[in-house]
């Protein structure tokens, strides 16, 4: 069964990322990190709607990945397409809505949860879709229909057909849909954002290499780097501290073709130090939670031919 979401949202997060648009990702993120999202699966759609009395639904994306993370990561990975103008902006925001004026110092990183969405689209005020008759005023996030029947089915067919009737109104990576079709999964095309959070999440937060778990000094690294041809995608990612990530960029460590930490001879020749790394020399890389975003035999291959100094 495909499934669709429609979620809540205000007025000001959609008017900032509509004025702003194409965007090839965006946060829609909850001010409480408490609960994690669950209610669609990678590649199905969410929408969005307005706060009462803004009936309507006014756009959506293809749901890509749901995180809880700190504030800090969010704005980091997302910046802009938070919806918000500054990250002091977004912590007002947060501060407003949870009535906590605790969150309003700098000091505080309030977690968030993040629902990550690719291919968004927005649509102009004379394509906004009615909520169904079923919408209650008291839902306060959002709600689930099946795509494939009632009223979800009428939703699938009314978002198609505006995505397909209306170029426009795409992003510059469209999300093309049958449009007289059944529902269908989408593949989201993740962003650099919705890569980094995927890649923290996958791996625990914790360092693939060392078992480091300090959040702030972990990075979501591309095995094959995206400039030459990398792509944001699970299976091309490592999470690393962030020493050990500069490093692997440089060719300094790769990964050996049996899964293992390996150390270029260059690291002392060039800088007569590196003990820290020689003492990881051999250590088994740390699999992700989902073994089915494990890395790329063919990326951790093209590292080690194209970046390692041996």
């Amino acid at each position: 069964m495909v499934r669709l979401f429609v979620g809540v949202t205000d007025k000001a997060w959609f008017d900032q990322l509509s004025a702003s648009v194409p965007h090839d990702e965006v946060n829609f993120w909850q001010p409480s990190g408490t609960t994690q999202f669950r209610a669609l699966q990678p590649g199905e759609l969410f929408l969005f709607k307005l706060h009462s009395p803004n009936n309507f639904i006014v756009g959506g994306g293809i749901f890509g990945h749901a995180s809880i993370a700190p504030l800090s990561l969010a704005w980091e990975a997302f910046g802009l397409k938070n919806g918000v103008s500054s990250r002091s902006e977004m912590r007002a925001r947060i501060a407003s809505y949870r009535r906590d004026p605790i969150a309003l110092d700098d000091r505080q990183d309030p977690v968030i949860g993040c629902r990550i969405l690719t291919q968004p689209f927005f649509w102009p005020k004379e394509l906004w879709l009615p909520v169904p008759e079923s919408w209650s005023p008291n839902i306060v996030t959002g709600k689930g229909f099946n795509a494939e029947e009632g009223e979800g089915q009428y939703l699938w067919s009314a978002v198609t057909d505006r995505l397909n009737s209306v170029p426009e109104i795409r992003n510059t990576e469209p999300v093309m849909v049958e449009r007289f079709g059944n529902p269908t999964l989408i593949k989201p095309r993740l962003g650099q954002g919705a890569f980094r959070l995927t890649i923290t999440d996958n791996y625990e937060r914790r360092c693939a290499v060392s078992g480091e778990k300090t959040l702030p000094i972990l990075d979501a690294a591309h095995i094959r780097a995206f400039e030459a041809g990398g792509e944001h995608a699970a299976s091309n990612g490592l999470l690393l501290r962030t020493d050990i990530h500069r490093l692997f960029d440089l060719g300094y460590v790769t990964v050996s073709p049996d899964g293992r930490f390996e150390v270029s001879g260059r690291l002392k020749a060039d800088f007569d130090n590196g003990r820290h790394y020689y003492d990881l020399q051999g250590t088994p890389i740390r699999p992700p939670k989902n073994r089915h975003a494990a890395p790329s035999a063919d990326a951790l291959s093209w590292h080690r031919e194209h970046r390692y100094l041996g």
